[in-house]
Formats: structure tokens, sequence, C-alpha cells
């Protein structure tokens, strides 16, 4: 099962960032910049949003009381440049789950993030077709040990693979049954600070596939690639 979360948050590199942690955590991620923009979205039933309460179009606030006209029970978790008791009040009383002041550490977002879908979906957080947080994934043929950076066949022979062909191997069991762009593949695996073409992602999954002829990694023209869940 795929976990959604929608995130609303007006400044475009504050959200972009944050969008860039929690796909690496393997959830899918919807996000918007306008509070009437995320209002439209409301039927479609995330797992979980992030509202930043200070928005254009409509701030948080009322965000949340119109998701809650419809779902009382989607977490919600609130950011805000504004840390005041009385924003965390008024917060938990429309029913939010959480509340984190800006500036923030990205890596404390995803922790609660983490806890508070755990507290509610269950402990065990499958992404993909498996969570991507777990030491070991197994993809038959072959398992793929996260913290060794090693990957074997089911004989128990070892696929060698240099450090980038195993990044790329990790993003794409972190996302699999997802599209990924070249783009998006590019800054993630790559960092967004290289300079150079992206034909370098094609050269990569190239050699990804000679050495794990197994691996389902489809070419979807003019979109991306995708790894076929198992």
């Amino acid at each position: 099962m795929m976990y959604t979360i929608y995130l609303v948050e007006d400044e475009v590199s504050l959200n972009q960032l944050i969008c860039s942690y929690l796909q690496r955590e393997g959830w899918n991620v919807v996000s918007f910049t306008d509070g009437e923009e995320a209002k439209s979205a409301i039927a479609q039933e995330p797992h979980l949003w992030i509202l930043d309460i200070m928005l254009p179009g409509m701030d948080g606030y009322q965000l949340i009381r119109e998701i809650r006209k419809g779902n009382e029970s989607i977490p919600v978790i609130f950011i805000s440049a504004r840390d005041s008791d009385l924003d965390r009040i008024n917060g938990l009383e429309l029913g939010s789950d959480d509340y984190l002041a800006k500036p923030f550490q990205t890596r404390e977002l995803i922790i609660r993030v983490r806890k508070l879908m755990e507290r509610v979906y269950g402990k065990v957080l499958q992404t993909g077709y498996s969570a991507p947080h777990l030491a070991q994934v197994d993809y038959p043929p072959y398992t793929i040990d996260r913290q060794a950076r090693i990957v074997r066949e089911n004989s128990g022979l070892e696929v060698e693979l240099t450090s980038k062909e195993f990044d790329l191997l990790q993003y794409f069991v972190s996302h699999a049954g997802q599209v990924m762009q070249r783009e998006h593949i590019l800054n993630e695996v790559w960092g967004r600070d290289y300079f150079g073409t992206d034909r370098v992602v094609d050269d990569l999954i190239w050699r990804l596939r000679k050495k794990m002829p197994e691996l389902r990694l489809e070419t979807l023209y003019s979109l991306g690639y995708r790894l076929v869940k198992r």
C-alpha cells in the first residue's frame, strides 16, 4: 500500500525541500501552495495532511475545518512561523494531531510524520512493496541489504554494484510502482548541485539492468522509469 501525504505550504523553496525529504522516505507526496487549491483535493482523502497556517486564499485553520467536515480521523500536522501557545491551542481545538513551529529541522518533521502514521495506520508502514526503513528488502531473485549496501541473488552470489548504482537501486526500491522522471532521479541520486546532462541517468540504468537482469525496471517513453512491484 502506498501512503499519500498532502502538503500545503506557500513558501516554494520550503515546499520543495519538505517534498524531497518525504519522498525519500518512500511516501507519495502531493503539494499545494494555495489553500483554495488544496480545498479542491479534500475529497481525495490522503493518509495525512501537513498544513501551513498562513496561506493565500484560505488559511490552514479554514482548511482543517473543511477537511474535518468530511473526515474526522485523517491525521493533520500544522506547521507555522508563529510559535505561540494560542496557535497550538487553536490547532488542537480544530482537530490537528501535531504542531511544529518554524524554523524546524526537516528530519524532525519526518520523525513526527512517521510516528503519527504508525499510530494511526499501524506499526509497519509499507511503501511500494516494502517499507523504506527496513534494513533488508526482498525483490526476487534479489535480496537488498540497505545497511551493508550489498545485493545478493537467491544463489547467494553477490551482485557487484558501484556506489552510485546502489544509490539508484535504493531510490527505485523506495518508490516501487511510481513513475520517476529523469529530472527527479537526477536531483535525488546525484544531488541538486549536479551540473551535467540527464543522460547519465539512462547510462546508469542501463548498467543496473545489465547487472540485475531480473530487475523489472520499465522505460515509459516521454515520462521516465518505473520499478514494477513484486
